[in-house]
């Protein structure tokens, strides 16, 4: 099968990620001169890589293995491909954290990360993948990722495993905050946002293949937001942060959901694309 004859806009390009798959050798190692035949073992297996391509099946599935904020992330079936918009969380909160904005002792004028060691909590944890990058940016911080899936929360663990951070992240299962105790200094969500009528008109690779779970926000795409904003004054803590990931054109009305639970929007932040793609929440008072 050609992926060119599939309709996928990228076929050059996948097909030379899956030959460096099935090989296991880098870019610069594919254009040497010297690399062997595939043996039929390879050969039958780049094949079936390329037919499952060629339905449409995202390319991070069958590699197994995501880039995200630089980090590599394992992926599967189980869980939402990290993608790029999701970095606009990890900078808007690492923009926050390099501020001070904590009135924290003993001295409010040093970097947070070198006063407080910040809990954070990520709702709806995935691959883990939020989490795990402001772990690894945040060198003293904690924290937790909860999720419904308990096939999603073994992929969260490999990951943290595959990154060091096992010591520093707790991954439990929960709905939304529902099993969760304490107070956070960072909270961060990527909660299903799309209206369950246009799930259908997504991308294949999305529509056909990616959790339902971790897409379906009910008949507006507002209904994670509902479930999660009046969570929120407990498991805040003072002078912390919560960051979520919105989609085009909901800002308003995720704003009218904050400000119901008392809560304020602390700022917005666009992606790359210019579309306000998270939402900053913070205690009212």
């Amino acid at each position: 099968m050609s992926l060119k004859c599939a309709h996928i806009d990228t076929a050059a390009l996948d097909a030379r990620l899956l030959l460096q798959h099935v090989l296991g050798v880098s870019h610069e190692r594919l254009l040497a001169d010297d690399l062997p035949a595939l043996t039929p073992g390879q050969e039958a297996d780049y094949q079936e890589l390329i037919r499952k391509r060629g339905a449409w099946q995202p390319l991070a599935q069958l590699t197994g293995r995501r880039e995200f904020y630089g980090w590599e992330f394992k992926v599967t079936e189980h869980t939402l491909d990290p993608r790029p918009d999701s970095e606009t969380l990890i900078d808007a909160v690492l923009e926050f954290v390099e501020r001070g904005t904590w009135n924290v002792e003993p001295d409010n004028t040093l970097p947070r990360t070198t006063y407080h060691a910040p809990r954070i909590l990520d709702l709806g944890t995935g691959t883990g993948c939020l989490l795990l990058t402001l772990l690894k940016e945040i060198d003293n911080a904690r924290g937790v990722g909860v999720d419904i899936s308990e096939e999603a929360l073994n992929v969260a663990r490999d990951n943290a495993i595959r990154l060091g951070l096992q010591e520093r992240a707790l991954f439990a299962r929960s709905h939304w905050g529902d099993s969760v105790e304490g107070k956070f200094d960072i909270i961060v969500a990527n909660p299903p946002y799309i209206p369950t009528h246009a799930i259908a008109t997504l991308a294949p690779e999305v529509s056909r293949y990616e959790p339902r779970l971790a897409l379906d926000g009910g008949e507006d795409g507002l209904n994670a937001y509902r479930a999660i904003m009046p969570q929120l004054p407990l498991l805040l803590a003072d002078g912390g942060i919560a960051a979520f990931e919105i989609g085009m054109g909901q800002e308003e009305e995720v704003e009218k959901i904050v400000t119901s639970y008392e809560l304020r929007v602390a700022g917005m932040k666009c992606d790359l694309g210019g579309i306000p793609r998270c939402i900053l929440v913070q205690h009212s008072s």
